[in-house]
């Protein structure tokens, strides 16, 4: 090997790295995560008191102050609540903040129950086909070169894919924005997140899952087109077959 290509190795390697670290969430956010997850998926049933600040400092190797952000970070999302003399426990299910776009994400990490699904999904099709109509009379052109930017970007880089899956939830974001109505734009973050974390839920599974490009274009189209029923019926269809794959994914 040539000293060229030696440096070259090693340029690509430390370019890695860097790129690893910076990747790597701050501690207090992986705490934060790990216990989250325990919580969501039921290992820490509500009710439960975690261990203390000063032995989860020693479980974790870190200070008692990252073990202190991470709880606020549980806090914030209704999680747990802290008491003096009664230490840190997890609060009743109706108390967390379901939508929260990280509580998502840790659902969709571990496995969620099927109850839960049908009720996120039953939340999309109660909004995002209403979205898709209005979205159809009143998108800009600005907002329409940004969805097709977005269906381009999830055919180039596939839906199995984290760019591919960022795309599809920028998508669907950009169809809630272009409703001009501020109360379902409020919802974007959480629609959008729910889009995200079932498809990297599903396509984590083994099974083999039918196209949605081909709806997200009819979707598009109709959009384009200005066709509120279109654009209704699409969603539809896209949100049924989306239940659908993940409730299967859910089997294993």
């Amino acid at each position: 090997m040539t000293a060229r290509a030696r440096g070259n190795i090693r340029r690509l390697t430390a370019k890695n790295k860097t790129a690893k670290r910076e990747r790597r969430a701050p501690v207090h956010m992986t705490i934060a995560r790990d216990l989250g997850i325990s919580i969501v998926t039921g290992q820490r049933a509500p009710g439960t008191t975690l261990p203390s600040e000063v032995e989860l400092a020693e479980q974790f190797h870190v200070s008692r102050s990252a073990i202190r952000e991470s709880m606020r970070i549980l806090m914030a999302k209704g999680l747990v609540e802290s008491r003096q003399k009664a230490g840190t426990r997890v609060r009743e299910r109706n108390e967390w903040h379901l939508l929260d776009p990280l509580l998502l994400a840790w659902m969709f990490e571990g496995v969620p129950s099927r109850k839960f699904v049908q009720s996120l999904f039953q939340l999309r099709m109660i909004v995002e086909p209403a979205a898709a109509e209005l979205a159809a009379t009143m998108r800009t052109t600005q907002q329409l070169s940004r969805m097709g930017h977005a269906l381009e970007e999830m055919a180039r880089h596939g839906l199995m894919s984290e760019l591919g899956q960022r795309a599809d939830q920028q998508f669907h974001a950009i169809i809630l924005e272009a409703t001009d109505n501020e109360l379902i734009v409020g919802l974007a973050a959480s629609i959008s997140a729910a889009v995200r974390w079932t498809t990297f839920f599903k396509y984590r599974s083994s099974r083999q899952f039918s196209d949605p490009m081909p709806q997200h274009r009819l979707l598009f189209e109709a959009i384009a087109n200005a066709d509120p029923a279109a654009a209704r019926e699409a969603t539809i269809e896209l949100v049924r077959q989306a239940q659908l794959d993940t409730e299967a994914a859910l089997k294993g």
